[in-house]
């Protein structure tokens, strides 16, 4: 690997609409400070960078419902998760916010640089309006009747009853969820940016470059890459963030206005957002072009699996086409942490909130920091427990690691006087040589998993070290050594005084290495538990600078004759009742799914409006009523073959595809024109829900729907037979 000169880590920028959960911790948070904290600790050349998200859809929404201001909801907010993550101790270098005027400058001159070198597509299309309301409307704005399950409550982009996806104009009654007004198209201007023009170095940067990325992240990567890039739209209608910096001429030169009507243009978030990385580096330091523009500098970013498309294809390609800045060294993308079982889900409460965490369990930061990298979703999707967070808290944290630094030093109070006894190397037998060993083998296996980010694998080592003290002071037992020494002492047997001499040896060994192993477990575990580390450090009276790296493996950092502090309680005992208020608060605060009507309800999906939006799909909760095998059985299903598809006229998302069904030929009109475009659907097999009621939509009567199944990187996929089959066959 490349010797980089200095690091520059960011970690994703949340978005300021409310506070943060364990999910967010253990996918983003916590694995980018364990890096950092382990680079600080190599005395690396590191910044660590974040901030709050504070734009977009999620923020308007939510100042909606609550009666106040876009800027009073992210001055809430960004208070909220910046407090939370300072207690939680992920150490930032700065924690920055995009609503700050630096952050506007610095996207509006990334903005204007690519303005400037004609790389934007301008574009003018039609797109929902709420006249009463006067903005334009986001799908998820759109209510109406579903017309495959007519949930009279479906969304603009996907029906939460039934699971369709839907495009406004499949909706039935469609109407403005702020104002309950009928939407009208209106004409708009946008600027896009040209991804596929940027295809193939992705693909050289990516899949011939980076092979040694994770496997998630490199996968969805290529899926996307496989399936084809697309332009995706860097200016929104809106009056909250970042304002597009061309002059109004330019802005609003369509006949109809294009927003001119109380709508503003704004940077879309995801054009905005990213950038925030550049913007709060600025903010810390006058030399921040050290970490951006020079190819000795690594930029790692931190995010979920959600967030992987913008880190890894959108914004690589921004900073790729602006020419002045390096592009990600790697995306260690983490999947999602679920909550006893089912998928974390803020709109219904259920998720563990990190600011209650710290008023429920005070002083218990480590543990949470322990249980979310002990089970970090690091390869697939994980679940948290309040059970296996108890079991790890007793029966790891508190019987294995804190039991073994306990005992040392109750031990060394005990039978050295309170002091650091010396090492008789002549008495030293296997055993004492092999936890020696383990010792030195510790740092070099702990170091090898943080340089590849396995966090997990990082800290089962550590454990495991303090697990093999523990063995080690079982097998010597200084305990019993001790008491034979007391009757040798008082013996007047000849020999004696020689045989306690003996003994008295073989316990300070003992002790000796086993304190010089809580040094060790103190350097290994300030990266992952930094609170207990300093406990330590306090413990055996040494100062910070015994957790630099190069310390790990020696067993000589504590002197002989060193006096040290009496033991702590590293990690309380959690109790029964603790657990169980914890698990019956999870409950108490669940929140039934309710469809929006007008405003109401919006705040449900606010948290992924912006990651649905960009990738035109959508995201939701995923849950599904149960139905019994009669309502299935009312369903036609067969297999059909696309003849004909066409373009539907003034509708972005709407293809009209002409169905071969063997027995007869179908017309049908579905929402997938982002996603494929028509000539590359001729002749394909699909399967057709036949017997659907005929619904108008754009004056063409469709009588059907085809099924399509949502990948990992957000791309439709056809539902068809694996091999070919006579289309009408049915499909059971």
């Amino acid at each position: 690997m490349k010797d980089f000169k200095r690091y520059l880590i960011t970690a994703a920028l949340p978005y300021a609409n409310g506070p943060i959960h364990i999910g967010h911790l253990a996918g983003v948070y916590l694995p980018a400070d364990i890096y950092v904290r382990y680079l600080r600790a190599r005395k690396r050349d590191v910044k660590f960078v974040s901030g709050s998200d504070e734009h977009g859809v999620p923020i308007t929404i939510r100042a909606m419902k609550e009666g106040i201001t876009p800027q009073q909801v992210v001055d809430k907010y960004h208070a909220i998760i910046k407090d939370s993550l300072a207690q939680m101790g992920v150490s930032f270098d700065i924690y920055s916010r995009t609503s700050n005027q630096v952050h506007h400058k610095t996207s509006q001159d990334f903005f204007t640089t690519l303005y400037d070198k004609g790389l934007f597509e301008e574009r003018e299309s039609e797109q929902y309006y709420d006249e009463k309301a006067k903005t334009f409307l986001a799908d998820r704005y759109i209510v109406g009747t579903c017309p495959v399950c007519g949930n009279p409550n479906a969304y603009g982009d996907q029906c939460e009853r039934c699971g369709s996806s839907l495009s406004p104009e499949m909706l039935i009654n469609p109407r403005s969820a702020l104002s309950d007004a009928t939407p009208v198209k209106k004409k708009t201007k946008h600027w896009y940016f040209p991804l596929q023009n940027y295809e193939g170095w992705l693909k050289q940067w990516i899949l011939e470059d980076h092979k040694e990325w994770k496997n998630n992240v490199y996968g969805q990567c290529k899926s996307w890459l496989d399936n084809g890039l697309q332009p995706r739209a860097m200016t929104r209608d809106s009056n909250w963030g970042v304002k597009v910096p061309l002059p109004d001429d330019v802005l609003y030169s369509s006949p109809e206005g294009g927003g001119r009507e109380g709508a503003g243009k704004v940077l879309y978030v995801w054009f905005d957002a990213p950038i925030g990385y550049i913007s709060a580096t600025k903010e810390l330091t006058d030399n921040w072009k050290d970490y951006w523009q020079s190819e000795d500098s690594r930029l790692i970013h931190f995010i979920g699996k959600d967030n992987i498309v913008f880190h890894c294809i959108i914004f690589p390609s921004m900073l790729h086409a602006h020419g002045e800045f390096v592009v990600p060294d790697n995306v260690p993308a983490n999947e999602f942490l679920n909550i006893e079982g089912d998928k974390v889900s803020t709109s219904r409460n259920w998720a563990v909130w990190v600011n209650e965490y710290l008023e429920d369990f005070k002083g218990c930061e480590d543990v949470l920091r322990y249980v979310l990298c002990s089970n970090a979703p690091e390869t697939k999707d994980n679940d948290f427990t309040w059970k296996d967070f108890q079991e790890k808290n007793n029966s790891e944290l508190a019987s294995i690691f804190g039991n073994f630094v306990n005992r040392t030093f109750v031990l060394m109070h005990k039978l050295c006087n309170g002091k650091v006894p010396k090492l008789h190397e002549d008495v030293m037998d296997d055993v004492d040589k092999a936890l020696i060993e383990d010792i030195r083998s510790a740092k070099t296996k702990v170091e090898n998993a943080l340089e590849e980010f396995r966090f997990r694998e990082a800290l089962f080592e550590v454990i495991d070290l303090s697990r093999k003290g523990n063995k080690y002071m079982q097998e010597k037992e200084p305990w019993k050594k001790a008491s034979s020494l007391e009757r040798l002492a008082a013996s007047e047997e000849d020999g004696s005084k020689l045989t306690a001499q003996g003994s008295q040896q073989l316990i300070d060994n003992c002790l000796h290495l086993c304190l010089q192993l809580t040094a060790n477990l103190t350097i290994l575990i300030n990266p992952f538990l930094p609170f207990t580390a300093k406990k330590l450090l306090h413990m055996m009276k040494v100062v910070d600078k015994m957790l630099d790296w190069e310390n790990a493996g020696s067993v000589k950092l504590l002197s002989v004759g060193y006096s040290l502090r009496a033991p702590e309680i590293l990690f309380r005992k959690i109790e029964d009742k603790e657990i169980e208020a914890q698990v019956q608060k999870l409950k108490n605060g669940l929140v039934k799914q309710e469809s929006p009507k007008s405003l109401k309800g919006l705040e449900e999906t606010a948290s992924t409006l912006n990651q649905a939006e960009a990738n035109n799909s959508p995201l939701g909760d995923g849950g599904k009523p149960t139905i019994q095998y009669d309502d299935f059985a009312k369903l036609d299903l067969r297999v059909g073959k696309i003849v004909e598809a066409e373009k539907v006229e003034k509708a972005d998302k709407l293809l009209k595809l002409e169905i071969d069904l063997g027995f007869e030929k179908r017309t049908i009109v579905s929402g997938i024109a982002l996603h494929f475009k028509p000539e590359e659907i001729v002749g394909k097999q699909v399967v057709v829900v036949a017997n659907l009621a005929p619904r108008k939509m754009r004056g063409i009567e469709s009588n059907g729907m085809i099924l399509m199944a949502e990948n990992n990187a957000g791309k439709l996929i056809f539902v068809n037979p694996d091999e070919d089959t006579d289309a009408g066959s049915g499909v059971s």
